[in-house]
């Protein structure tokens, strides 16, 4: 499967939230479930006046849905509006998994600092905790198709990425840059070098095999492979430089969010991609 079938876009009012919906009208115009989460509703039921209560929790959520049924009725897209309560991520998880979408469409606030929390608590739980692909959009990023960067490391979750992202590519006639970045600390480039340029061989002749496999598709391909401490900022560099529309990575299914927030790579890349960022789930 190329093209998914049926989004989840969780908004909530913000320019980045309604920024990451009308990116999503580039890859479908129907079957598209924008939801908005409101507080859960925690006041004692003895206490009167708790419809009052209810509808100022969701009046925030309802504004939201309002702004992005405008957008919807301005890009001619169809949309299903969902208003829920409760833990956001726990419900934008729960919802795309009712609702039958097979991706989950997010914002983001683009470039952070790294000492400080680097992407939003709610994105970041939902990459966690889905077993649906999360596409992340920053802010003022265009989603294209005419170049994906698609990351690889060759592990399981890798190669599933790299699935999908010929799968795009196929799809939408793009080029298709593979990267592969031998992550190696610096005390071994001193004690072992040899060490280092045997990583780097190995990779770039999985890298090359990659590529021969792509072009036998009709995927105009490029490989790079480089060795770094930082493999996040080898990746966001490339795709800036190479003007990439999109950068894939993979993940295994539900991580949890202590995992995804121990300054992963794909948490990195995210922080500071100059384009929108697919998060493919292993399950």
């Amino acid at each position: 499967m190329a093209k998914y079938r049926k989004l989840l876009v969780a908004v909530d009012g913000s320019a980045s939230s309604l920024h990451a919906l009308e990116e999503s009208f580039r890859l479908t115009k129907v079957g598209i479930v924008v939801v908005a989460v409101a507080p859960p509703f925690t006041v004692d039921l003895k206490i009167g006046g708790q419809g009052e209560i209810l509808k100022l929790l969701k009046e925030p959520c309802e504004s939201a849905l309002t702004k992005a049924a405008a957008m919807a009725k301005e890009a001619n897209a169809e949309i299903v509006e969902i208003c829920a309560m409760g833990q956001p991520h726990e419900r934008i998880v729960d919802l795309s998994e009712k609702e039958g979408c097979d991706l989950i469409v997010m914002g983001a606030k683009g470039m952070l600092d790294l000492d400080k929390t680097l992407m939003g608590d709610t994105t970041a739980k939902v990459i966690g905790y889905s077993l649906k692909d999360v596409l992340v959009v920053p802010e003022n990023t265009t989603l294209g198709f005419g170049k994906i960067l698609v990351a690889t490391d060759g592990s399981e979750y890798s190669r599933r990425a790299m699935a999908r992202a010929m799968d795009f590519a196929e799809s939408y006639g793009s080029e298709l840059d593979v990267v592969s970045v031998v992550e190696i600390p610096a005390e071994i480039y001193s004690i072992a070098p040899q060490v280092v340029e045997q990583k780097v061989e190995k990779t770039e002749e999985y890298v090359a095999g990659i590529k021969k496999q792509a072009e036998s598709r009709g995927i105009k391909t490029r490989g790079f492979v480089q060795d770094s401490e930082a493999p996040y900022a080898v990746i966001t560099e490339r795709a800036r430089k190479e003007g990439n529309g999109l950068i894939i990575l993979g993940s295994h299914g539900r991580t949890g969010i202590k995992r995804i927030l121990m300054g992963s790579t794909a948490e990195r890349v995210i922080a500071h991609a100059p384009c929108p960022v697919l998060v493919v789930k292993t399950c």
